[in-house]
């Protein structure tokens, strides 16, 4: 299996055209980029000391939050960081690489509808 930037961007792809048909129409407006690394001024706007720890990261105004008076928005994002996402995996031993790769997508998809860490976590059995 191949471990590239391509690889995480056809996966990451996959998952956003699979999600549920409601939640399509706003997805297709986030960008997806896809990093080895998480810059240091991320890192550093999130109180993360170790870039390992950060998998993915949403970047944008919650749907639930956006205004018709805001002024021109930049584009909202969705980051995939390659090597932090290998590590987890490489760690755990017990998920397959595209499983985590989608999960992630799908934890920072989710913060662009709306939902808060707590709020995804209350549902989501990834990691029990």
């Amino acid at each position: 299996m191949r471990h590239d930037l391509d690889h995480f961007e056809r996966i990451a792809r996959k998952t956003v055209a699979a999600l549920p048909v409601a939640f399509r129409p706003a997805a297709k407006g986030v960008l997806l980029r896809i990093a080895e690394w998480p810059e240091p001024d991320m890192l550093e706007d999130l109180g993360v000391a170790d870039p390992l720890e950060l998998t993915g990261l949403y970047e944008g105004i919650p749907m639930t939050e956006k205004s018709v008076e805001d002024m021109a928005p930049q584009p909202d994002v969705v980051w995939l960081f390659r090597q932090p996402i290998l590590a987890e995996w490489r760690d755990r031993g017990d998920v397959d690489l595209d499983d985590l790769i989608a999960h992630v997508v799908v934890h920072e998809f989710a913060h662009h509808f709306g939902w808060t860490d707590e709020e995804i976590a209350e549902i989501d059995q990834w990691w029990t």
